[in-house]
């Protein structure tokens, strides 16, 4: 079981920030738009300069060269990206495990072969949990994931991550506006100020 530690995190002028999450664990985090979740998040997964010690079990970040990191930490925007003109360019690895996953999703198995343009927002959003869960993450930081779902693709998205979280026993931190979905997901709760995190009862 790899536990996520933060300590003395600081980044564009906030923190410092010192917090866990323990793997099997869902750690809800939330706070004022223009707190700095999202900056910090993009922090822990080493795509913005930080301070502070981000260790992963016995990995320390800065040990480990940033892209081996990110397979490790896997991060979920807010809005996903999408470089190439099919879905299924986007994936690598077991194609049944895909699959299931697609299903389990909402999605019929043909949506492989769809071109991005084609994709809603929705959709885009659903296939990036997909594909960011084919390349086994030993953490997630997922930045709003259901922001743009309907009820029941919320039921699924969340059923997913939650499963993955503890099948896996990895350390997972959810960004939420939605006070209701973090009552349902997380195991403890984070609100967010410019200069420190409180703990949530």
């Amino acid at each position: 079981m790899a536990t996520l530690r933060i300590d003395n995190l600081s980044f564009h002028r906030q923190g410092p920030y010192s917090f866990s999450v323990d793997g099997g664990q869902c750690c809800g985090l939330s706070g004022p738009s223009g707190s700095g979740k999202t900056l910090l998040l993009r922090s822990l997964a080493d795509l913005d300069p930080h301070g502070g010690r981000v260790v992963l079990g016995n990995i320390l970040c800065e040990e480990v060269q940033a892209p081996q990191w990110r397979k490790l930490v896997g991060m979920l925007p807010a809005e996903s990206c999408w470089w190439f003109d099919s879905v299924e360019d986007h994936f690598s690895g077991e194609r049944g495990q895909i699959d299931k996953m697609l299903i389990d999703l909402g999605f019929e198995a043909d949506v492989m072969s769809w071109q991005v343009r084609r994709l809603s927002t929705g959709e885009k959003q659903r296939l990036s949990i997909v594909r960011l869960l084919t390349n086994h993450p030993q953490a997630l930081l997922l930045d709003e994931p259901t922001a743009n779902l309907d009820s029941n693709n919320i039921d699924r998205v969340e059923s997913m991550l939650l499963k993955y979280c503890k099948e896996n026993v990895i350390p997972l931190l959810w960004v939420s506006h939605n006070q209701d979905q973090l009552d349902r997901v997380a195991d403890n709760h984070l609100l967010m100020h410019s200069d420190r995190l409180i703990f949530k009862e």
